[in-house]
């Protein structure tokens, strides 16, 4: 009798355990509570098709989009970055992931995720953020279809890593 008692309680707390393991590897992940959607990390499912706008010219792959209720949160997965403050090009980036979102679903969604190796960060999707994406964009199209567009070189590591270097005139890494 004592043995037929004991083993629904074993039971009861191995899925206790396995509950509290899922939802520590969960927070690891980064990804808010919601049920995964999209995965473009190939972890869970095959890759699938970017996300197009037609109206933006504009295509992308999150690496994860999670329905929380009616809303759809994109999820960018950085496992390598560690910073304080998410970069400018990745918020730029979530936010291009929200546009598309906005686009497909018809619905904009109220944040985006960015989880960094130490740190996940929630980017509010606001008019002012849209707006900086559009504005950037446009800038970028701009410049691809000027002529003698000076390279970005704001920033020693990317200029180093750059296939260009070697004949650039402008490296930072010129001494290198």
């Amino acid at each position: 009798m004592l043995l037929l008692l004991s083993i629904p309680l074993l039971l009861l707390i191995v899925g206790l355990v396995l509950l509290w393991w899922a939802r520590t590897k969960r927070e690891e992940t980064g990804l808010p509570e919601g049920r995964v959607i999209y995965d473009d990390t190939g972890a869970w499912q095959e890759c699938p098709r970017p996300l197009f706008s037609r109206r933006y010219l504009l295509a992308g792959k999150p690496d994860y989009i999670v329905a929380q209720g009616e809303d759809l949160i994109p999820v960018e997965v950085k496992p390598r970055r560690r910073a304080e403050k998410p970069y400018g090009s990745d918020v730029l980036q979530l936010a291009a992931y929200c546009l598309l979102i906005e686009d497909n679903f018809g619905k904009a969604p109220p944040h985006g995720v960015i989880k960094y190796s130490r740190a996940t960060f929630a980017i509010e999707y606001t008019p002012q953020l849209r707006r900086h994406l559009l504005d950037t964009m446009e800038r970028m199209r701009r410049d691809l279809r000027a002529e003698g567009v000076p390279p970005s070189h704001d920033n020693p590591q990317r200029c180093h890593a750059c296939g260009h270097r070697e004949h650039c005139e402008e490296s930072l890494n010129a001494a290198s």
